[in-house]
């Protein structure tokens, strides 16, 4: 049986905070407001891997209110979210991922963030797909305000639970 799971997030830019996209620290005089990391593109995928099997959001499993999840590298929460899968019989086939910033620009790290997050899942590089978009100057993102992040994931169910 195969599941699909959507999942989405956006931070807010500020200074003196580092870049964190897709596991890679991206150069910039910028980063993410999160209680975490605040890597969108991580926190998308969890997402989608959890709505793949109706397991909730992010938030739920850790809550940016509890303070050990305060700082910590948003790898943690995609092993903890893979083994969630894997404790269910459950196999990634592929994610697909859209990041939505005005700049930097990623296309110099497309290839990098794609090994990251495939070293975090446990999956292939194949399985990975990593695309950068601008916000064309429209809305917070366009503005340069804030970075978005979407993804989608197929998953197949094993053993049925």
């Amino acid at each position: 049986m195969f599941r699909i799971g959507e999942g989405y997030d956006s931070h807010r830019l500020v200074e003196g905070r580092a870049l964190r996209i897709a596991c890679v620290e991206v150069p910039a005089a910028f980063g993410s407001l999160g209680h975490s990391d605040g890597d969108a593109a991580a926190h998308a995928v969890c997402d989608a891997l959890l709505g793949s099997l109706a397991l909730g959001d992010i938030g739920t499993h850790f809550p940016p209110g509890e303070q050990r999840w305060a700082g910590v590298d948003s790898r943690v929460f995609l092993r903890e979210v893979s083994a969630m899968l894997e404790a269910r019989s459950v196999r990634l086939l592929n994610v697909d991922v859209t990041v939505i910033i005005e700049k930097p620009r990623l296309a110099p790290h497309i290839a990098a963030m794609r090994e990251a997050l495939a070293e975090a899942l446990g999956c292939s590089v194949e399985a990975v797909s990593v695309k950068a978009k601008s916000g064309e100057g429209l809305g917070p993102v366009g503005r340069g305000e804030a970075v978005e992040a979407r993804a989608v994931a197929l998953v197949e169910v094993l053993e049925p639970v």
